[in-house]
């Protein structure tokens, strides 16, 4: 087998990318280019992504970075394998010209088209880093997605717990707009709450103690609120006192639902001598969170495998990867592919309201 090239595009939200990733006749995986255009700046003053801005960002800017992605790799298109567009789930107008463009590029140039679940993309990730054998654990924390995955091949998932109401990413980005910092959230809460007093307030830890791997964040925002209504004028203190309280409820909560989780795997999968737990989304880029996670991993004797910063956040080389894993396996889709809003990584287990909500909009 030759090494395969895929051009991977990603648009679900508030980044436009494009990405050409190798799969070597190995199975193992190398990056030849990676452009993300980030749209901060677009939506900050609005305190959350605004679909629209997002959509109109997507199509003036995606033609430019994918050409950028194809010129860094220095390829033609006829020299790709396959093209793979995020098919969902994602804000559906950023999602259509994504995967219309990858159609198109198909098309011309007679490619297999990989729509790719966005999900995917973060569960294959670590695959793409080194080697990472099936079966594993899963942890996806990101702005509008909370979930323990069974990861038992490609497109083969088994859903541990979700959130019963709001993502975790959503919960730090509505903290942040709580105290008036600034967007997106999540790096501000860290960011004060490494000069905050993690013990000030005390925060509940939703669902700790209950026999089951589900996440639930609703009642730990709206003490949150209370906390910041209470206070009136914040202070710098008591803004990094909040950020760092906050911090320390997620992180006492993840490690009481890891445990869950951990016992469940080992459940399913008593074989497996060296267990594996991958944590991916935007959320894991936070550092009291990875120390966390390093500990509980080390105490349950799971290996821990978390992909770099740039690798977590939204970004089109997971998704080419995911497209590489795909056609791997003859798994391509048709030009009539659809965009899906929402897109379970299970598709068999019961929805559950939170599950796949999308994070802060406006």
């Amino acid at each position: 087998m030759v090494p395969s090239y895929i051009l991977g595009i990603e648009t679900s939200c508030d980044e436009t990318a494009a990405a050409v990733v190798r799969r070597n006749a190995d199975g193992s995986g190398e990056i030849v280019s990676n452009i993300v255009l980030s749209q901060i700046a677009d939506h900050a003053p609005y305190g959350g992504v605004v679909p629209e801005i997002a959509a109109r960002a997507h199509i003036r800017h995606l033609d430019r970075l994918v050409s950028e992605a194809m010129g860094q790799a220095e390829l033609t298109y006829p020299q790709l394998d396959g093209v793979a567009a995020t098919a969902g789930p994602g804000l559906l107008g950023g999602v259509i010209i994504g995967l219309t463009t990858a159609k198109a590029i198909a098309m011309a140039h007679a490619k297999p088209l990989l729509a790719v679940n966005h999900l995917e993309g973060h569960a294959l990730t670590a695959r793409l880093l080194g080697p990472c054998p099936f079966p594993y654990l899963l942890l996806l924390i990101s702005g509008g997605h909370t979930q323990f995955q069974l990861v038992e091949g490609v497109g083969r998932y088994r859903r541990l717990g979700t959130t019963i109401d709001d993502a975790l990413g959503e919960a730090f980005d509505k903290t942040a707009k709580l105290l008036g910092l600034g967007y997106p959230g999540g790096p501000q809460v860290e960011a004060h709450a490494r000069k905050g007093k993690p013990d000030r307030f005390d925060f509940p830890r939703p669902l700790k103690g209950r026999k089951d791997c589900n996440f639930s964040f609703s009642g730990l925002k709206t003490a949150v609120r209370e906390v910041v209504g209470e206070l009136g004028r914040l202070n710098e203190q008591d803004i990094a006192d909040v950020c760092a309280s906050f911090e320390a409820a997620v992180a006492e909560t993840l490690q009481d639902r890891l445990k869950m989780a951990f016992e469940a795997f080992r459940g399913s999968y008593s074989g497996v001598e060296e267990p594996t737990l991958i944590v991916a989304g935007g959320v894991a880029t936070n550092a009291t969170l990875k120390a966390m996670f390093a500990t509980s991993a080390k105490a349950h004797g799971f290996g821990l495998i978390v992909p770099p910063a740039n690798l977590c956040t939204d970004n089109a080389a997971m998704i080419a990867w995911a497209g590489a894993e795909r056609l791997a396996l003859g798994m391509v889709d048709n030009l009539d592919a659809m965009a899906r809003a929402r897109w379970p990584l299970d598709e068999v287990s019961a929805p559950v309201y939170g599950s796949g909500k999308l994070g802060v909009k406006v």
